[in-house]
């Protein structure tokens, strides 16, 4: 996206205490290589998102778990936008690679988006998204032992309804969720 001309702010969703530490060192050191790779700034922000899961987890059907956590980021990263001016969202999802990464799944986490939601590596499998990291440099550091979440449940569902994200959103007040993790985000690099 920055070799097309996007000016990019990148952000970490922090999520203790389902994560080992680990991470964001790894994402550190991956906005680094970024910012070689591609001559911008990029700052980098850091926003709590462990306060998010354990909504989930407490009172959402545990087979949702990653939908909805996809779901809360992605407000997130919306509330964000409109903290910094930005006009859109870019994720790296590939089609299928994982179950929150299913087109019913996608379509789930994107209720309630009012900006576009971009994927410029959707239609790549694993292979060609691990060739383009090695050749900016990003594949070593992405691949550095971590633990980034604990809250992945056996049986993810990979077919989700629209209609219950909105019931789990409400139940959890997930708008107040992504408004207190936007603007409690701290730049970090």
């Amino acid at each position: 996206m920055a070799e097309a001309g996007a000016e990019i702010i990148l952000l970490h969703m922090d999520n203790t205490p389902y994560e080992d530490g680990r991470s964001l060192d790894n994402v550190k050191d991956l906005a680094q290589r970024l910012r070689e790779a591609t001559g911008q700034e990029m700052p980098l922000y850091s926003a709590e998102h462990g306060s998010s899961q354990a909504a989930i987890s407490g009172k959402c059907d545990v087979k949702y778990q990653c939908v909805l956590c996809k779901h809360l980021m992605q407000h997130t990263a919306r509330k964000m936008c409109g903290i910094y001016g930005c006009s859109g969202i870019v994720m790296g999802d590939a089609l299928g690679q994982v179950a929150s990464q299913t087109l019913r799944n996608i379509r789930a986490e994107n209720i309630g988006m009012d900006i576009p939601v971009l994927r410029p590596l959707i239609g790549y499998d694993k292979i060609e998204i691990e060739e383009i990291a090695k050749k900016i440099g990003t594949y070593e550091i992405s691949i550095r032992p971590a633990v980034s979440c604990t809250a992945v449940p056996q049986g993810p569902v990979t077919d989700a309804n629209p209609a219950k994200i909105r019931d789990f959103g409400k139940l959890i007040d997930a708008e107040s969720l992504a408004t207190n993790s936007a603007t409690s985000a701290i730049r970090i690099s």
